[in-house]
């Protein structure tokens, strides 16, 4: 062959970089079957002769009579004959096997391939069957369609954030326009209303940037997180000491009862922080002559649980499963009223789970109170 039209190394690694994985797999399969293959009748071949010999001279038989060569050239097409056949249709059926097994495991990751494709398109309602090869693949199909369920979550949460964002500026800004517009046309004096009402539009809007900022960085848990052992007894006491003057003075009856008080190991600032929100939540929807009652007890031997329960306006069934998305309130108008905007108990899930905990909200419906348990891991000492 002329040197010029031979093909290169290179080449070659390149048309096999560049082939599919079963084309690839199929190959690699197809030299380990030819390579048994011709190892067994080399082994047979080189070693059958010699040993059929040998018995031939135990059994009494010249080895240089005409009938030990009969004999030997009879046993030398045999094994020709039967091993030929028999190593030919065990290539066969191996290669069959080969064939079928890489087809099925090219079209699972053609399959997974074309999902993920369409899910980075933005086509995260695509969901990839399981292939039926085992558990590494069925654990693989599961993984990509929770990562699409989770993007699907994501982006619907985006749309709502980016919906409610625009709502919640769109009444400071309205104000503002509309008392500068005033001022313009002469109708309004700077006057202390009118700075008042000014000051009081872009206190808002400052305020819902700082809310966007706390829950940015709690969500993707850039806040620093420092634990150290404490007790449930005394983060319970904490917070409700740090707000019960509020609670005397809108007249709510606040209690806390300590059925069991056990170490785990927290930041106990953030964790006040999550008691802090709870309670103030609880204290915003209950109104005078209500009860908050906050609970500390051992839900087994590796969690524990503080329940902040109140008496108040309570949730709705169809609400309780997003009373923890950012910016989504129950009642839009009952929450701006309070000074609620909504991401108060987004903040306390992030930092909850940043701790290896859970939380979760139950509620009997309107007007019979609320509850959000608080699930932590117990430390064993």
């Amino acid at each position: 062959m002329n040197p010029q039209t031979r093909p290169s190394r290179p080449s070659m690694r390149r048309a096999l970089t560049g082939s599919s994985f079963g084309t690839r797999l199929f190959l690699a399969l197809t030299v380990v079957v030819v390579g048994c293959a011709a190892s067994a009748w080399l082994v047979a071949s080189a070693l059958a002769p010699g040993i059929f010999h040998d018995h031939l001279g135990q059994a009494g038989i010249d080895h240089n009579s005409s009938q030990a060569a009969h004999v030997e050239e009879a046993f030398a097409w045999a094994i020709v004959l039967a091993w030929g056949l028999a190593v030919g249709i065990a290539v066969l059926l191996a290669l069959a096997v080969s064939w079928y097994i890489t087809r099925r495991v090219q079209r699972s990751l053609t399959a997974v391939t074309t999902s993920t494709a369409r899910i980075a398109g933005g086509h995260y309602d695509t969901r990839v069957p399981s292939p039926g090869l085992g558990r590494e693949f069925d654990e693989l199909a599961v993984t990509v369609n929770e990562l699409a369920r989770r993007l699907d979550a994501t982006e619907a949460t985006r749309r709502r954030m980016l919906a409610d964002l625009g709502h919640e500026m769109r009444t400071p800004i309205a104000t503002l326009d509309s008392y500068l517009e005033a001022l313009d046309d002469g109708v309004r004096t700077l006057d202390d209303d009118t700075r008042q009402v000014l000051r009081g539009a872009t206190h808002r809007l400052g305020r819902l940037a700082q809310d966007i900022t706390a829950v940015s960085r709690a969500e993707e848990h850039l806040t620093r997180i420092r634990p150290v052992p404490t007790t449930t007894g005394t983060l319970v006491t904490t917070a409700v000491d740090a707000v019960r003057e509020r609670y005397e003075s809108k007249g709510v009856e606040l209690h806390s009862r300590l059925d069991d008080s056990v170490v785990v190991i927290v930041d106990p600032d953030r964790l006040g922080q999550v008691l802090g929100n709870l309670l103030d939540n609880a204290l915003r929807h209950t109104p005078a002559g209500g009860t908050v009652t906050v609970t500390s007890r051992r839900a087994n031997n590796d969690r524990v649980e503080i329940t902040v329960a109140d008496t108040g306006e309570g949730i709705a069934a169809d609400h309780l499963d997003h009373v923890f998305d950012r910016f989504y309130r129950a009642d839009t108008a009952r929450d701006r009223r309070h000074g609620g905007s909504g991401i108060g108990l987004t903040i306390t899930r992030a930092l909850v789970e940043a701790h290896h905990g859970r939380i979760r909200a139950d509620s009997d419906g309107p007007g019979h109170g609320a509850r959000f348990t608080l699930d932590l891991p117990i430390i064993r000492l």
